[in-house]
């Protein structure tokens, strides 16, 4: 049997592994296929499309979108998506400025709170046109102002704290028909970290094609309570590791992963009108 892992992000948004890395690790892991999901940007989809035809893997591009439904954000993952569509690339295009804002008020809060951390070093680690907080917890690391990565956010980053600022989003049903006019198709990415389950339904008559039933931080019961759902809306289930290279720890490549045939069944639920992915 064949497996994929569809939930990948590398250093083209807040992971730590380049596509060649992450394509080298996959394999090493026994994945067949993959797919790149980094945040708010399709920067990397030309270079781990090379890495995986190297390794001899099965490349799906994607991305994650933040988005809103009724006050709750949400991740929407979109895959198979054309990396040309304009429409896409102006909307990414103005959330990679967000993002670059949300940076510099995060830091001037720090700032305010006596930390004299710049805003360029946070842009200089990222190096990359989709910066996030996980960015600036390594500045504030590197530069003596935490211990390690997760006090960072504990003491500044996490919402509520000093630092925190809001993240931009879009509404849902908008990231849904962004994904599908770009040829793709729509997954909503770990719904067990919502813990709002009632979203699903709402989302499924936005036009949703499928849920990340297997998650890193889903255990096996919350996997099954998915499965379920996503059977009884007649959407599709995938899943995928939500590796971040070594940004959260050790490397999660492969830990989580899917037969090949749900890559198969979320595929088919792309919009009918376009053509095949090769």
């Amino acid at each position: 049997m064949k497996f994929a892992d569809l939930h990948l992000h590398t250093h083209f948004s807040d992971g730590t592994f380049s596509p060649e890395e992450l394509s080298l690790r996959a394999r090493e892991a026994g994945l067949s296929t993959v797919a790149l999901t980094d945040h708010d940007t399709l920067e990397g989809c030309p270079r781990m499309r090379e890495a995986c035809a190297k390794e001899g893997l099965e490349f799906v591009p994607g991305t994650e979108l933040t988005a809103d439904t009724a006050g709750q954000e949400v991740h929407v993952l979109g895959y198979w998506i054309d990396e040309n569509s304009p429409a896409l690339q102006s909307e990414l295009a103005r959330f990679q400025k967000v993002r670059h804002t949300r940076i510099e008020e995060m830091v001037a809060r720090l700032n305010a709170c006596g930390v004299p951390l710049r805003a360029e070093t946070v842009f200089e680690i990222a190096r990359c046109n989709s910066p996030g907080r996980p960015h600036l917890a390594r500045a504030l690391v590197e530069g003596g102002y935490a211990n390690d990565f997760d006090h960072a956010f504990d003491r500044f980053l996490k919402k509520g704290r000093a630092a925190w600022v809001p993240k931009a989003r879009m509404k849902a049903a908008d990231a849904i028909r962004l994904i599908h006019d770009a040829g793709g198709a729509a997954v909503l990415a770990h719904p067990g970290l919502y813990r709002n389950d009632g979203i699903i339904p709402r989302l499924a008559a936005e036009g949703l094609d499928g849920v990340e039933c297997w998650h890193t931080k889903h255990s096996g019961e919350a996997s099954a309570n998915y499965v379920r759902i996503a059977t009884s809306l007649n959407l599709a289930t995938t899943g995928g590791s939500d590796c971040h290279g070594m940004a959260k720890g050790q490397p999660l490549v492969g830990t989580v992963r899917i037969p090949t045939a749900h890559v198969e069944a979320i595929h088919a639920r792309r919009p009918s009108r376009l053509p095949a992915a090769p």
